[in-house]
């Protein structure tokens, strides 16, 4: 990387994360404010810590087993980039996620263009089995969804107050994947919703030059056709992509744990995803919304307190958002000094 690309990028990065903890500090606050510090403290003074530790090394693990799944995707295409070069460009990919408002609009890129850096893969070749990854591993997070949701019903354990809440919730649980389906098969659709968007701005600047931005999209879907060639690579993904989400959802189920409360398992499954879904607010790692959907979800469907169950979602952050964001920082200096 030139210096000034690097001062550039470090200048960005620096400015985003920036960002991401003032936004926390006053999204925090006053997510506590309304609930009370005072409770809160109260009950984390009484944490088992051994617990926490377990919840980070799960998060630990999903991110190493998920850079897997990209490593088997690049193996189909016949692109060798060994497993131990994959992990700290996830893990860099992670804090591009996290640091960057409606979730995970800003891992691809930079994922594809940190894989492209070095010659071994093409931008575009590299984006899409980004892209093909990220796709297979949001399969589970679906699937855990919906056997949460239907779990919920068939125990009865759904107050009538929150069937609303669930409801919606699963609604877009099992939305969302039929619309990714569509713009997989109706690739035209989604060339000329592109190129139609472009327009109006490529009228504006040179920058933009609709022939080649569509130029761009068939190449795209070309080398998404290529990695969907591979039917085994695909389901071996899905395989990584499955275990991945188990230790992805583990900390929450941990988070419990060390404030002293028992979470079922199937409520884990569904309240996990579903929160996952506040991350796509326009906040850095959905920051304030994610915190609050947990708070919500757990007390409309367990007995514990308001207090109990902000204490669970903030040590929950700590093990899936906080503790990743330090470590997969270091991962992104680690990559933007040694590309």
């Amino acid at each position: 990387m030139s210096q000034v690309a690097r001062t550039t990028v470090d200048r960005e990065t620096g400015v985003k994360v920036l960002a991401s903890f003032a936004a926390a500090s006053v999204l925090l606050y006053f997510f506590g404010a309304v609930i009370g510090w005072g409770e809160i403290i109260a009950t984390l003074r009484k944490a088992k810590l051994e617990w926490l530790v377990v919840a980070c090394l799960s998060s630990t693990l999903c991110l190493v087993i998920w850079a897997k799944s990209w490593d088997v995707i690049f193996g189909a295409v016949d692109v060798d980039i060994p497993l131990s070069a994959l992990v700290p460009t996830y893990f860099a990919g992670t804090f591009a996620d996290y640091v960057t408002p409606f979730g995970k609009a800003g891992g691809g890129p930079f994922i594809a263009y940190i894989l492209s850096t070095d010659g071994r893969v093409s931008y575009q070749e590299s984006l899409a089995g980004v892209v093909i990854a990220d796709l297979l591993n949001m399969l589970p997070f679906f699937t855990f969804a919906g056997f949460g949701f239907v779990a919920l019903f068939v125990q009865g354990s759904v107050p009538p107050r929150a069937e609303p809440l669930v409801g919606g919730l699963a609604l877009l649980a099992f939305g969302i994947p039929v619309a990714v389906y569509l713009g997989w098969r109706h690739r035209q659709v989604v060339e000329l919703l592109v190129v139609g968007l472009s327009r109006p701005i490529a009228a504006r600047t040179s920058r933009v030059d609709v022939d080649s931005l569509k130029d761009r999209v068939d190449e795209f879907y070309d080398r998404l056709d290529r990695i969907a060639a591979h039917p085994k690579e695909l389901a071996i993904t899905l395989a990584y992509s499955y275990v991945g989400w188990l230790f992805f959802a583990a900390p929450l189920f941990l988070a419990g744990q060390t404030i002293g409360v028992h979470i079922d398992p199937a409520l884990v499954l569904f309240i996990v995803p579903a929160s996952t879904l506040a991350g796509v607010a326009p906040t850095p790692g959905g920051l304030g919304g994610v915190e609050v959907a947990i708070v919500g979800l757990l007390v409309a469907l367990t007995t514990v307190n308001t207090a109990t169950a902000a204490a669970i979602a903030l040590v929950y952050r700590v093990a899936s958002y906080w503790y990743v964001l330090g470590l997969s920082g270091i991962a992104a200096l680690y990559e933007i000094y040694t590309h």
